[in-house]
């Protein structure tokens, strides 16, 4: 299934964390099919010096949301992510913004991403990387 993921990086390394997270996404996840530019981007939601470094992924996943979720949790863990829904500085951080034929809210997951059309950092990558057939459009991006 095709699903579209936002990935951001403020703390360390941020093209090394990123590039180590899509190895991580394409190992576990899925094929990567296509990445966006990187868009540099201040924080969201709190206040930091430290500017993020985001991107889009586009993959091909045989994973459920559910189980696509936990694994992108599991990877934010290992590359050092320590607390999870509070916004503050992170070495990684790996939403899913989009999974086709899938809508839901739910205490653990809800998609489309409920913040995505409020972030920048989110819809500039994003926009760079759907194309007219993927099944989500329209979209109001």
């Amino acid at each position: 299934m095709l699903s579209f993921l936002s990935l951001g990086s403020n703390q360390g390394d941020r093209q090394a964390n990123i590039a180590h997270a899509c190895e991580l996404i394409e190992a576990r996840c899925g094929r990567i099919l296509r990445r966006s530019s990187d868009f540099f981007s201040a924080p969201w939601g709190y206040q930091s010096v430290h500017e993020y470094l985001n991107i889009c992924l586009a993959i091909d996943t045989s994973l459920s949301p559910l189980d696509l979720l936990h694994v992108t949790q599991q990877i934010e863990r290992e590359l050092g992510r320590t607390v999870k829904g509070v916004y503050q500085d992170r070495p990684i951080d790996i939403d899913i913004l989009l999974y086709e034929g899938v809508e839901c809210s739910g205490s653990e997951l809800t998609i489309p991403h409920p913040h995505m059309l409020e972030r920048d950092f989110v819809l500039v990558p994003l926009r760079e990387i759907l194309l007219p057939s993927d099944p989500f459009l329209p979209l109001p991006l």
